[in-house]
Parts: C-alpha cells; structure tokens; sequence
C-alpha cells in the first residue's frame, strides 16, 4: 500500500515538475526542488540523499564538465580568430547569380561551424553575417530563419558540448565508435531535410525581394586562410578516424586554430587572445554548469525511487524497441516548449525514470530521446538562440513554427526509425 502511495505523488509532482517547465518556470530550480522532493516522498535515507543524491552525482558528473569546457573553448576561438566568419562569408560570391544554391550553401557552413562551436554567443556572432546574406539574396524571413536554425540544429548529433550534457542521464554512453556514426548519418538526414526545404520554396527565393535588417550593424569580417575550414570538423574527425579521446583532439584543433589565424604572432598576442576566449567560453557556459548540477541531483533522485515506480513503467512502456522508436517519433512535438520530451526541460524526468528502469540499454536511449530534444533546439521557441534569431530578424513567431516544425517532425520520425536500425537490436 506504501508503495501505491509513493507511487501516485512520484506522478503527481511528476505532472505537476511538467506544468511547472512548461509555464517558464526556472529549470535549476525545478531539478533542485524535485530532487529534494522525491527524496522526501521516495523515503530516502538522509545519509543516503546527501550522498546519492546531492554529492556523487555532481563529483561524478565533472570530468564532463571538462569536455563543456573545451568544448566551449574551441567554439570560441572559431568565432574570435575569424575562421567561423570567413567561411559564413564565402557564401555571398554565390550571391544573386544562384540564390537558391546560395541558401543550401548557408546551411552547410552553418552546419559546419556547429559541428564545435556552441552556445547563443557564437550563434549570434554568425548569425549577423548568415541572416542578412539570405535576406539580401532574395530568401524570405519565414524560409531563411527556420532555415537557419534548423541548420545549426542538424550538427549537434555529433555536438560534442551538447552531447555531453545528455550524457549526465547516460554516462554509460561514449561519444566515439557506433554513436558518432550514427550522429552522421542523422545529422545528414536532417540537413537533407532541411535542403528539401529551401527546394521547395525556390520559386520564393528565386522572386524574392531584398531584404535587409533594421538597425543591424555593418559586420567587420577577418578574412582566413582556406586551409583554416576544415578545422571546426578536426575534432571529430580525430575521434573517428584516430580513436582520440575529445579533450586532446579539442586541443589540438585550438591550437592548430591559433597557429593558423596568426594568434601565435607574438606572445603577447596569444597570451591575450587566450585570456580573452576562455573568459568568455567560462562565461558562456557558467549558467548551463550549475543547471547540470541541478539536473544530475534530480537523476540521483529518480535513481533511488527506481523500486516506486519500475513496476508501473513497466505496465505503461512499450517494451518492443521499434515501437517505442516510433512512438518518440511521432510524439517528438511533446519536446516543444521544454515538454515532457525535451531532456533539457520536463523531459529531464523522462529520462531520468527511463535510465533508471534499465528497461532498455542506455546506447538506445540516449539517442531516442536526445533526437526528440534535437527537434526542440532546432525550432522551440524556448531555445535562447532562435529567440534571438526571431527578434533580430523580426519575423513573427507563428509563422517561425508553422515553417518549420513540419520539416522537424518529420526528420525526427526518420532519425527515430534510425536509432532503432543502429541500436534496437
């Protein structure tokens, strides 16, 4: 009977943790009540809640925290040493001649940059040389924005900042071998998708009229060597192909990145640029650190109730790896507004309880559900970066959503299907 009792007020704060997320609630405040409160309501041990709940989760998750770091880092020195500029600008010599081609090629450099770079900082440093190049070549506001965010959505399969943040509900899980293949492939599934797009709106593009963004300042632009555009994919080539671990193969490519856009002229100069970059990669992601400690509590949290509510999961899960694959598919919208899906918001205690039952290997969960997320980061409203996309650009919410969930539900049906053929078996 007690057991029925904590059961019921697990799915009831549960309910209520969603309600809470989609209503803009605070996040690290959400995952900290809620861990405290399902300890309380789970019975857990004091001694236990402090240990298990509070202190181990965090100290484990912090060799994760290093890769966000270096992560972050690289991401940063791409911006600032001129390298992520000057290949967004390489797409305006397409220009008038061939708008539609321009578009797609947009979207691969932004997919490029942000197989590394990351964060709101770096999307707003490319977005003022992106956006205004579509606009100005004939691609209408509610084509180019989704477009646009989609884009930098498609490269965080194989993101290594964000994949570390899915990995606290699956530390089991590597970012090398089987899994970066599988990034990819969806990654390329979801460019393709977002290609078809643009295709299909080429009459709009190729009659667009010129557009250009009020008050928008003129970009200055460091030019770069071309040898320098294959950097922001050196890490993760390095991981496939050299089986590096991402923490040197993040280092390299930093130092390969200061080498070659001539930081390395003078000591002085590298000292500085240096300073400058890690402050502001710190700075970026000081906010996401103590959410993610929020967050790895709450999964101890869940953890521990595991014996609550394994049994009702259990009943309610389908235990058939395709049917769940589809299920997440169809129902991937659930992640919009930082839903019962998205794994950075409510979804949080999805993932959670579904990592805890042992239901299903983590390998299949962590890719199930973050591709459910990746639909979110690409065109949630919630996402902080397509905020800024909208408000820059100035085009209406309704119509941001309308073009693009389509194409996202969609692509995340197929990547769904995928996750099933590379882990389901």
């Amino acid at each position: 009977m007690t057991n029925i009792i904590i059961s019921i007020l697990l799915l009831l704060t549960f309910i209520g943790f969603i309600y809470f997320i989609i209503k803009g609630g605070n996040l690290v405040i959400g995952f900290f009540v809620m861990a405290i409160l399902w300890s309380v309501i789970g019975l857990i041990p004091f001694n236990q809640v402090i240990q298990n709940v509070i202190a181990k989760p965090a100290l484990n998750y912090g060799p994760t925290i290093i890769y966000i770091v270096f992560g972050s880092w690289f991401g940063r020195v791409l911006v600032d040493s001129g390298i992520a500029g000057s290949i967004s600008a390489q797409t305006q010599k397409v220009g008038r001649k061939a708008p539609v081609l321009a578009a797609i090629l947009v979207v691969l450099v932004t997919a490029l940059i942000f197989s590394s770079a990351y964060g709101v900082g770096s999307v707003i440093a490319i977005g003022v040389i992106l956006i205004p190049i579509l606009l100005s070549i004939g691609v209408p506001k509610k084509v180019a924005i989704p477009a646009f965010t989609m884009a930098i959505g498609a490269p965080m399969y194989i993101n290594v900042v964000l994949f570390n943040q899915i990995k606290a509900f699956f530390p089991s899980v590597n970012f090398s071998g089987k899994y970066l293949v599988f990034g990819l492939v969806a990654m390329s599934v979801q460019l393709l998708g977002v290609i078809l797009f643009i295709l299909l709106h080429a009459k709009q593009i190729k009659n667009g009229k010129i557009e250009t963004i009020a008050d928008s300042e003129e970009t200055t632009i460091t030019q770069t060597h071309p040898i320098t555009y294959i950097i922001p994919i050196l890490p993760v080539a390095l991981n496939m192909f050299c089986h590096w671990d991402a923490i040197p193969a993040l280092l390299l490519a930093t130092i390969i990145a200061l080498l070659f856009t001539g930081q390395m002229a003078s000591y002085t100069k590298l000292v500085a640029f240096i300073n400058k970059t890690v402050s502001q990669a710190i700075n970026d992601i000081s906010g996401l650190i103590i959410f993610l400690m929020a967050l790895v509590m709450f999964a101890g949290a869940a953890t521990a109730n595991v014996p609550h509510f394994k049994s009702m999961i259990e009943v309610i899960l389908p235990h058939n790896p395709l049917i769940l694959a589809v299920a997440i598919g169809i129902l991937a919208p659930l992640a919009l507004f930082r839903g019962p899906l998205h794994v950075w918001g409510a979804g949080a205690a999805t993932a959670a309880v579904l990592a805890a039952t042992g239901t299903f290997s983590p390998m299949f969960l962590l890719p199930l559900l973050y591709t459910a997320s990746i639909m979110a980061v690409s065109i949630d409203l919630t996402q902080s970066w397509n905020t800024w996309a909208l408000t820059y650009s100035k085009l209406e919410t309704k119509e941001f959503l309308k073009m693009g969930i389509p194409v996202m539900w969609a692509v995340s049906i197929v990547n769904e299907l995928l996750v099933y053929v590379f882990f389901g078996h």
